[in-house]
């Protein structure tokens, strides 16, 4: 059975991937990483959910990126709370987190050779998340060559990685539809950027508001538990 790593995060996003990798009949190695994100309950819900899915096996990784902040999902800044759909659009929003999705490529490259996996996944999208730079098609084939470049596996020639964002023009709504045909319970995933301490969103921040329209949109009850 082919291998791949899985990038999961405990988002509606990253679940979804990875169950259309499961789809895809690749032996799933899914990686999360706890990288000093304010969210960090989010982990909780990417280890229920890798069990309730049967994954091959499930790793977490600590690395701290709030050594450097500049986020704020990492540093003393703000979650950007209410924002419209025009402003989510424009600019680069300060919930970004600098080269992390390069870092987390990384390591899923990392666990992938020691694991013989040759096909990595990764929930961006571009339609949602426009102003995230590494989300974007060009980051991602442009990591794809560095993966042959930098590694003995891609060197050597005996295997060629690929990164897979089987979200990437997907519309939330479109996500959510896939995800409920393939099984899967959102009422697990946690996408919110400041919830609280029991894992309640707050309704209010860019990744809330986005999921909830997605849901409108898709004509399915939003599972998600929000601060009263």
């Amino acid at each position: 059975m082919k291998k791949a790593v899985v990038l999961l995060s405990g988002g509606l996003d990253s679940a979804t991937t990875l169950a259309i990798a499961q789809e895809q009949e690749y032996a799933v190695y899914a990686l999360s990483v706890d990288y000093g994100q304010r969210h960090k309950v989010e982990l909780q819900r990417a280890a229920q959910f890798a069990e309730s899915r049967k994954v091959h096996e499930h790793k977490t990784v600590a690395i701290d990126l709030r050594t450097f902040g500049g986020s704020a999902l990492t540093a003393n800044i703000d979650v950007p709370k209410n924002r419209s759909s025009d402003q989510m659009s424009h600019g680069i929003p300060v919930t970004y987190v600098p080269a992390r999705n390069t870092i987390l490529l990384s390591l899923c490259l990392g666990y992938a050779e020691t694991v013989g996996a040759y096909d990595l996944f990764i929930g961006a999208n571009i339609l949602d998340y426009s102003g995230y730079p590494d989300c974007r098609p060009a980051f991602l084939e442009a990591f794809a060559n560095l993966a042959n470049l930098a590694t003995k596996a891609g060197v050597e020639g005996t295997a060629k990685f690929q990164v897979h964002a089987p979200l990437i023009q997907m519309t939330k709504a479109e996500i959510i539809r896939k995800g409920i045909a393939l099984g899967i319970d959102y009422a697990q995933t946690l996408s919110c950027y400041d919830p609280d301490e029991s894992g309640r969103s707050c309704g209010k921040c860019d990744s809330c508001l986005l999921r909830a329209k997605g849901f409108a949109e898709a004509g399915v009850t939003d599972p998600t538990t929000y601060k009263s």
